[in-house]
């Protein structure tokens, strides 16, 4: 085996391995939702001031009455109960999001001396193949 690709810290069984892996795929899956978040809350930006442009041409094409509608009803409305979006993905940040990572990480901590993504190294190790271009366990330069 490569030692360069090790991180398996000594006396960590491989359920405790798999057991961190799994951990970590449930963060990165949090992470996934996390942008989804706030690619969300970019695009609601984004309508909004879309929606103040067609305000904007409705009253041009002498079409007041959608033009207010348009601004008392949708520009600066509330997507949840009195939540812009930003407010959504603070929320989420300093909650749920924190918490998933700061449990993974006292997990890594605690079980794998801080050692992020054994699992996956040792899949690596397993699936690549030796002296194979494209298949170095680590960069060159390392």
């Amino acid at each position: 085996m490569d030692d360069s690709l090790v991180r398996r810290p000594s006396g960590v069984s491989d359920s405790t391995v798999e057991a961190l892996g799994k951990l970590s795929e449930a963060l990165e899956t949090v992470e996934q939702a996390r942008g989804h978040l706030y690619a969300s809350h970019q695009l609601v930006g984004r309508a909004d001031k879309l929606f103040a442009d067609a305000a904007q041409k409705f009253d041009e094409a002498e079409q007041a009455a959608w033009a207010d509608r348009i601004r008392t009803e949708v520009i600066g409305l509330n997507v949840l109960a009195g939540r812009w979006t930003f407010q959504v993905v603070e929320e989420f940040d300093d909650g749920y999001w924190t918490t998933v990572r700061d449990l993974e990480r006292a997990a890594r901590d605690k079980l794998a001396d801080g050692v992020r993504h054994v699992y996956e190294a040792e899949l690596k190790q397993q699936r690549i193949t030796p002296g194979r271009p494209g298949h170095e366990a680590v960069p060159a330069d390392r």
